[in-house]
């Protein structure tokens, strides 16, 4: 399994869904799944319940995910904050931190409404005080950092295939038990 985290909105479900497709292997965003299990948005839950509650969630969510799942999961921006979420992804999977500044992220969401954590009078002042929280939490979860400044998704896809190859763990496509050939051709260029 391969795990991306990072900040909310520093790409991990745009990169992880073409990833998954290169590769040709499953993707999953868990905040989908929390979604999916809750009924509700991350959103709504979060307002409704708090971030205690939805982190309990998250954690279960993910728990589950990491024991099944075979291909690509890109986890919600503070999945790894919990010390047994770190745990589970670093020893089920090979993690990948898309690390991006604040100010990348902010020119990315600053007209989204849909991130909680960012719903406050200074959204910039928020990401800064994100990244500074959370920048050592990731590093400390992945086994990659992927500075992701401003290349393009096809360019942070090539990174993560590039560092798969190099280590010698480039997921196979479970029905053929091969990697993809248009994968295998777009790393080489």
């Amino acid at each position: 399994m391969l795990v991306l985290v990072g900040l909310p909105g520093s790409g991990k479900t745009t990169v992880g869904r073409q990833l998954a497709r290169r590769l040709a292997i499953p993707f999953v965003d868990s905040d989908h799944a929390i979604e999916n299990r809750l009924g509700c948005s991350v959103r709504e839950y979060f307002e409704r319940e708090g971030e205690a509650r939805f982190r309990d969630i998250e954690s279960e969510v993910l728990n589950d995910l990491s024991q099944t799942h075979t291909g690509v999961l890109s986890t919600g921006g503070g999945a790894v904050l919990r010390p047994e979420n770190r745990q589970c992804l670093r020893e089920r999977g090979r993690v990948f931190y898309l690390r991006s500044s604040p100010e990348e992220v902010f020119r990315r969401l600053r007209y989204d409404q849909n991130r909680p954590l960012l719903q406050v009078s200074d959204p910039m002042a928020r990401l800064r005080e994100l990244f500074d929280a959370r920048d050592p939490v990731y590093k400390e979860a992945a086994h990659y950092v992927i500075e992701t400044n401003r290349p393009s998704v096809s360019t942070l896809v090539n990174m993560i295939i590039r560092q798969l190859e190099h280590i010698g763990e480039l997921p196979t496509n479970q029905k053929t038990g091969t990697a993809s050939q248009s994968m295998n051709a777009n790393a080489r260029s």
